[in-house]
């Protein structure tokens, strides 16, 4: 797997351990990964606004049933590469993409390929919650199912809305104001539920994008919890600017600058032997 490396005149400093430590220190590091077979393969990959080049020729594997956290500094290329993973990135005007993205073996830019069958597999949840407002808690879950080729029964729907609900840790806290409106739950208990639509369609990747930014941290917990609970499921992308959360919840974890992938690694191998002086300058707090 390519990647970028070291400039070779440059010599590698010490890691500052006392700002690594800081980095990891308390969290729980996942350290088994349930598979090392990749769900997802990148290669090559390009993505561009107009003329601006923000994702610069990425490749990199996105194992099966395991969690990679993507880290980098505010406009480094991360949430762009994202939405490129379930073809969220076509849909801004002037925007392209180039390489492939296989799922499965199969490109999902490739000829006659459905953008909205690639995402009923590759489920996608923003950083802040986005409940539909006219909605109720059910047709909230349910909105996915919609857009299914063949649209389930009402008891088939109501099995498929409580195992989400259930899946999203969120059943034993709604599952008797199926009819209320989405917007009298909590800032977490929206973010949830947005897990539990993206999980309604049984996607085999999530993808999410800072989903614990704009919560409180007992609701970043739950958040977590459910990702760790989530990954012997399903295949799992986070964005993150928090490092201590992506110790907390990945097995692997990626580094970007620049729109570039600088290195990915085993999580706890990036926390304490990065193998790049960018990375490791970031992870310890010295830009970024």
């Amino acid at each position: 797997m390519p990647l970028a490396s070291p400039r070779d005149d440059v010599s590698l400093p010490a890691i500052d351990r006392t700002a690594a430590e800081r980095v990891v220190s308390g969290t729980a590091l996942a350290q088994v990964a349930t598979s090392t077979t990749p769900r997802i393969q990148v290669a090559d990959l390009d993505a561009y606004f107009g003329s601006v080049h923000a994702v610069r020729h990425v490749t990199v594997d996105l194992n099966d049933r395991s969690v990679t956290a993507i880290i980098g500094p505010s406009g480094c290329g991360k949430s762009t590469f994202l939405r490129c993973l379930n073809r969220m990135h076509e849909t801004i005007p002037g925007a392209r993409v180039d390489g492939e993205v296989l799922l499965d073996g199969e490109n999902i830019y490739g000829d006659g390929i459905s953008p909205v069958a690639v995402r009923r597999q590759i489920g996608m949840v923003f950083q802040r919650p986005t409940p539909f407002p006219t909605m109720s808690i059910r047709d909230n879950v349910a909105a996915g199912l919609v857009v299914a080729d063949q649209r389930p029964s009402r008891r088939e729907t109501d099995e498929i809305i409580e195992r989400a609900l259930k899946r999203a840790a969120l059943w034993d806290e709604v599952g008797d104001r199926l009819k209320q409106s989405a917007t009298a739950l909590s800032g977490g208990q929206q973010q949830r539920l947005c897990i539990a639509r993206a999980l309604a369609t049984d996607p085999e990747v999530l993808l999410l994008d800072e989903p614990t930014a704009s919560l409180d941290p007992l609701s970043t917990q739950k958040v977590e919890e459910l990702i760790y609970e989530l990954h012997t499921e399903v295949t799992v992308v986070i964005v993150t600017h928090n490092m201590q959360q992506a110790a907390r919840v990945s097995e692997q974890t990626a580094f970007f600058l620049s729109g570039e992938l600088i290195e990915v690694a085993p999580t706890e191998t990036m926390f304490t032997r990065p193998s790049d002086e960018r990375t490791e300058a970031y992870i310890t707090g010295r830009f970024g």
